[in-house]
């Protein structure tokens, strides 16, 4: 008994259909990843009201330049096509006093690890901007200045 797939002919590479992601499905990606990243952070967490906790995320996505074949066969880094090329921007708000740095750092490498992991995609520019600052301080009640 033969299959259809094994009945049609094959098509050459460049000829086929592609693979794309969209730039909201990146953005998505990128927000559920940084949200996990900083939740990581229970120093910060706490001082961050709820409404702020979700990052925003700008994305721009390219895709991928078509593959040179001339590389060394069974090599690795060649064998995997990426899907596309991604800039983003990612804003987030932050619980002060906190290692603001780290949690950038946290949020910058895990983002690039998961959408090329999940999603087949380099991140080639991402900027990580702190939109906000939220301090203990800062949610007092009373008027009083704090010296």
């Amino acid at each position: 008994m033969t299959r259809a797939a094994d009945r049609r002919p094959a098509v050459p590479r460049g000829e086929r259909g592609a693979t794309t992601v969209a730039d909201q499905v990146a953005a998505k990606i990128a927000s559920q990843v940084a949200r996990e990243a900083l939740s990581r952070f229970t120093e910060s967490a706490g001082h961050v009201p709820p409404g702020g906790r979700t990052p925003r995320v700008t994305t721009s996505v390219r895709r991928a330049p078509e593959r040179n074949d001339k590389g060394r066969e069974g090599d690795p880094a060649e064998s995997r096509l990426l899907l596309g090329e991604v800039r983003m921007r990612i804003a987030v708000e932050l619980g002060y006093p906190s290692d603001v740095g780290a949690q950038c750092a946290a949020v910058r490498r895990e983002v690039t690890e998961r959408l090329r992991a999940w999603a087949d995609m380099d991140v080639s520019d991402l900027a990580v901007s702190v939109e906000r600052l939220h301090s203990a301080h800062s949610r007092r009640t009373d008027q009083e200045r704090v010296k």
